[in-house]
């Protein structure tokens, strides 16, 4: 079968991403780096408001401002969390008016989950979140960063609204079957494990997580809420 060309080029990113090493961003993340992401975040506004019709300056401040917004999550600040958000929400916005792919949605769908904080963000914020990410999924069918933010999506979606710990449970496993090196994959699904209290498993997805990335800071600490029996 043929990929279309947003399928294959969203596929061939993903793969050099998987091959090369973390990111300045990404760094910052694992270290729950706040300062050094704030820092990249001012530099990244001011070239996006100087090229406003640049994807790319766009793409780069709408993911800076979804790593603050996840470390953030991570450190349980909201209010910070919101804010960071809130701004790549609109570099994100612009990104994917520019070029309408699926890590521009990924990303955009990332942020307005991120921004969502009580009951009246979450009626306006969700249901763009899911329909970005889902859109992600349709055009990158094959893309584990893809499955990955649509099971965070709905991890933080209740039972009763139709998301919950095992939806995001099988996609994460989709996404590590996709690409079973994605670190990150093998994060979320221990954490959504260990919230569906499948204890042991947990901690193996955690462990072969901090395997695969021993830098990230949010791995470790997830861990250590699962005690080893």
């Amino acid at each position: 079968m043929t990929m279309t060309k947003p399928t294959s080029v969203f596929l061939l990113t993903a793969l050099l991403a998987a091959a090369a090493p973390p990111s300045a961003l990404e760094m910052a993340r694992d270290r729950q780096d706040r300062a050094a992401l704030q820092k990249t975040i001012a530099e990244y506004s001011s070239a996006a408001a100087r090229a406003p019709n640049d994807v790319n300056a766009q793409y780069r401040l709408a993911l800076a401002s979804s790593y603050l917004a996840e470390v953030s999550q991570e450190q349980h600040d909201k209010k910070q969390a919101q804010q960071s958000a809130e701004v790549g929400i609109k570099a994100a916005e612009k990104a994917v008016a520019l070029r309408p792919d699926a890590e521009n949605y990924r990303v955009l769908g990332m942020l307005y989950g991120q921004a969502v904080t009580d009951l009246m963000s979450g009626l306006s914020y969700g249901p763009r979140a899911k329909n970005a990410i889902d859109k992600a999924v349709e055009l990158a069918p094959k893309s584990a960063a893809a499955y990955l933010a649509h099971g965070v999506g709905n991890f933080y979606v209740p039972v009763q609204l139709g998301g919950g710990a095992k939806l995001a449970i099988a996609d994460f496993r989709k996404a590590i079957s996709l690409e079973p090196a994605n670190a990150e994959a093998w994060l979320w699904l221990g954490v959504a494990l260990h919230k569906d209290n499948q204890d042991a498993e947990a901690r193996q997805a955690l462990s072969k997580s901090l395997a695969l990335d021993p830098n990230r800071l949010w791995t470790k600490q997830e861990l250590d809420k699962i005690p080893a029996k």
